[in-house]
């Protein structure tokens, strides 16, 4: 155990640019060895908890998954000292049992992208990692995710390999048959490198997702932006409750395992 004050991120996806309830004090430029973040990093006060709060996509929402700079953002976040982060993703539902507005708690995930920048080893003076993430998501934050979802009686899918795709553009519906075959729940554009930075940079991560529509093939008719947005806007409250409990909720840091 460390005598280390948690300090819990949220790393908001589409559809939370913002957390509304968060008592911004300080929105901070931070520079990191690897560029700039996606946007500047609020610091506030969330359900009695200090809490630092970055736009994945930036606050207009205008990066795309691929030019995300996932290094900067979680190098940012380590800057500022957080203890843990909280990523918020909206996917797509590959299975019947993940349909439109379902929020879960994946355990683990695949990666289909590439091209991405996606470590720190590979930079200038920086010591190679072979990081074990047999376990890509932290149990103990993925505890408080669930647990918070039912203080709020919220309901929630306990498990689920997220499969993180190149973006931006959606996928075919063989590719979603595949990911199926491949064993996986659901499909996002940003779960990847974002989480393994995250085991590098030694933060506990855990990722809250809400389903925002079928997976390509699974629905008739296809997939409307509009529904999805209509997704977005009925269910993001619950997310954003959920998010806002499991910050203040008491943290011991822990050391990640093989470090």
């Amino acid at each position: 155990m460390s005598d280390q004050r948690a300090l819990p991120a949220i790393i908001g996806g589409s559809g939370l640019q913002q957390m509304p309830n968060l008592k911004i004090t300080e929105r901070m430029v931070v520079d990191t060895p690897w560029g700039e973040p996606s946007s500047r990093v609020s610091v506030g006060n969330l359900s009695g908890q200090k809490v630092l709060f970055l736009a994945r996509h930036g606050d207009d929402h205008d990066i795309p998954p691929h030019k995300v700079n996932y290094r900067a953002n979680v190098s940012a976040l380590a800057q500022l000292g957080a203890s843990h982060i909280f990523a918020f993703n909206a996917v797509g539902g590959i299975h019947e049992d993940m349909g439109a507005g379902s929020i879960v708690v994946p355990n683990q995930i695949v990666d289909y992208t590439w091209g991405r920048e996606h470590t720190y080893s590979d930079s200038a003076n920086v010591a190679l990692q072979h990081v074990e993430f047999t376990e890509p998501y932290d149990a103990v934050l993925r505890k408080l995710l669930i647990d918070a979802a039912e203080e709020n009686h919220s309901d929630i899918v306990r498990h689920g390999v997220y499969a993180a795709t190149q973006g931006p553009r959606l996928e075919s519906a063989a590719e979603i048959n595949r990911l199926e075959r491949d064993g996986c729940d659901l499909v996002g554009m940003t779960g990847m490198p974002e989480a393994g930075l995250a085991r590098e940079k030694s933060l506990p991560y855990a990722c809250l997702a809400l389903v925002v529509n079928a997976a390509a093939g699974k629905s008739q008719p296809l997939i409307s932006f509009a529904e999805i947005e209509k997704v977005i806007s009925t269910h993001m409250p619950a997310v954003q409750t959920i998010l806002a409990t499991a910050c203040g909720k008491e943290f011991a840091i822990h050391p990640q395992l093989n470090r």
